[in-house]
């Protein structure tokens, strides 16, 4: 029955993909041959990371979609003239695979072929490749070996939006504006085809394929039958794209959001999120039930950025000392408590990763109590990464972890003992492990944000229980705060909170909201005995 709600919620647009500041929903294939196996490696896969180059890695602008719009002289040029200077001799793909298994990825995805139609492999189908280049080379070989060198599964992106071929065409190009007659529709379609099976039929075993745009048909279609263990990702599964679900998600699925703002290399007017950030979103990640394909642009020389390999090298750090909250788990029964994540490994074994660490200091012993989660006859508790008996220069410091079970709930007291950082101040999340523990309700209640009505200045949000008959939690209200875009709101400020309102007895709620004019992202949320569950992220625009 809940297996059904949650499909109802997926397909009814509660996880999007946003680009560009639009919604696009990416439920929306035709059928999905992933095998349950391939799907549940997935599930168990904490992150992987994402590669995106391109030959307009020299100009140091967006991927691609500068020749969306562009002049004739733009886009001759472009074709023409970047190609004789690509040369990314200093690509070394086994370097970045290895730093990538330090980061706790567990696979590798490259582009093989972007929106504007340049190949990195050694295609017959088109002179716009990698070895009509200053490098020669076909550095999808290299970047294949190297990945399985590592231990890594192997990915490929793959676009099969081809402005290249409207170009050669002399189609005007554009990505939801083509007319194209039945010939050349076939003649595309045979194209993508071609290309595909030259990367499913050269390069050995290919163990994820990440497809972005149409035709993605043809594609599927064919990846699918040469390779039927391959798991296709966008084009088949749940992919929303720089950002995270607002709730948990029963289903696979993963998050491609990039190291900064932009998806290839970008020198300049770049803002790159923090390694603390990056962290903070593969937990959220994997406590939601997904996994994160975090995104780096090589230079044009093919060597990463310094900023890009601090970051993932922060994140081999953290992932160092707390790889079992993240690998092979599942969600709890809710997500987070406060700013409490959750993740768990079956049967019986939680983790609450304390995510507002930064000033917590070393040797300082800080409580936190728990209310979703209640204690047994075999509980203990550690904190990941420290042995919880000694700490470096104060021998006579109690440093133990300890628990208790209260009718407030379950009370856990830890120190934070490790020394990470030389001046002591590692900001970063701090993992309890909590040992045979049991949740205090089965079932979380499943929140639904609903659509909300503008009029003037005021706002009505709606929300509904979908479960209501069977949890019936206490109260709820709404979060709500201005939006600023996809990716801002990985920056945006605190969430602000309506009153709390009482429920119906079909499950719905509703709140209004007096608010200025302008764009806001808001969700549902319900408390259920003393937790707060959040539903979906929704935006509204008051004009």
């Amino acid at each position: 029955m809940y297996r059904l709600l949650i499909l109802c919620l997926l397909f009814t647009g509660t996880v999007y993909a946003q680009k560009n500041d639009v919604v696009e929903d990416e439920t929306s294939s035709t059928y999905n041959l992933n095998k349950p196996e391939r799907e549940e490696w997935l599930r168990n896969t904490g992150a992987g990371l994402f590669i995106h180059f391109n030959v307009d890695a020299q100009l140091g602008i967006v991927i691609s979609h500068s020749l969306v719009g562009a002049s004739d002289d733009y886009t001759e040029r472009y074709f023409n003239e970047l190609p004789k200077t690509f040369n990314p001799s200093s690509f070394n793909p086994k370097e970045i695979a290895e730093l990538a298994k330090l980061a706790g990825m567990k696979y590798i995805v490259f582009t093989t072929k972007h929106h504007a139609g340049f190949c990195f492999w050694d295609t017959k189908t088109t002179d716009f490749n990698i070895t009509n280049t200053p490098y020669k080379k076909d550095l999808l070989k290299e970047f294949v070996k190297a990945t399985r060198d590592a231990g890594l599964d192997v990915g490929f992106y793959f676009s099969p939006e081809d402005f290249n071929f409207l170009y050669k065409h002399k189609i005007p190009i554009s990505r939801n504006n083509l007319n194209l007659d039945a010939a050349t529709t076939k003649e595309y379609a045979e194209y993508n085809r071609r290309q595909t099976e030259e990367l499913m039929q050269n390069y050995g075993k290919i163990d994820v394929l990440f497809i972005d745009g149409d035709p993605k048909e043809t594609v599927k279609e064919t990846a699918w039958k040469m390779q039927p263990n391959i798991l296709i990702t966008r084009g088949a599964i749940l992919t929303p794209e720089q950002t995270l679900p607002g709730a948990k998600i029963t289903q696979p699925w993963l998050s491609p959001v990039t190291i900064g703002t932009a998806w290839q290399y970008q020198p300049t007017n770049e803002r790159y999120k923090s390694g603390s950030q990056l962290i903070d979103l593969l937990i959220e990640a994997r406590s939601k039930g997904g996994s994160l394909l975090l995104n780096v642009g090589p230079k044009p020389n093919g060597a990463l950025a310094n900023e890009q390999e601090d970051r993932l090298r922060e994140m081999a750090g953290w992932y160092f000392i707390n790889h079992e909250a993240v690998d092979d788990v599942r969600s709890w029964v809710v997500s987070k408590e406060n700013n409490i994540y959750f993740t768990q490994k079956a049967p019986g074994t939680l983790f609450a990763i304390v995510m507002d660490s930064k000033d917590w200091k070393e040797g300082e012993r800080r409580n936190f109590v728990l209310k979703s989660a209640k204690a047994t006859a075999n509980t203990k508790i550690s904190v990941l990464g420290q042995n919880s008996k000694i700490m470096e220069y104060k021998p006579d410091l109690d440093v133990s972890s300890r628990f208790k079970q209260t009718s407030n709930g379950l009370e856990l007291s830890v120190v934070k003992a490790q020394r990470i950082y030389d001046d002591h101040r590692w900001p970063n999340p701090v993992v309890i492990k909590i040992e045979n523990v049991a949740p205090v309700f089965a079932e979380a209640a499943m929140v639904q944000t609903g659509t909300a009505k503008t009029a003037a200045d005021v706002a009505t949000l709606n929300g509904k229980i979908l479960n209501y008959a069977e949890v019936k939690p206490g109260r709820a209200r709404f979060y709500y705060r201005p939006y600023r875009g996809q990716v801002e709101t990985l920056y945006a400020e605190e969430w602000k909170m309506s009153p709390w309102v009482t429920i119906k007895a079909d499950g719905t709620f509703f709140g209004t909201i007096k608010l200025p004019k302008g764009s806001y992202e808001y969700k549902a949320v319900a408390e259920q005995q003393n937790v707060v569950i959040e539903g979906e992220n929704k935006v509204l625009n008051l004009p």
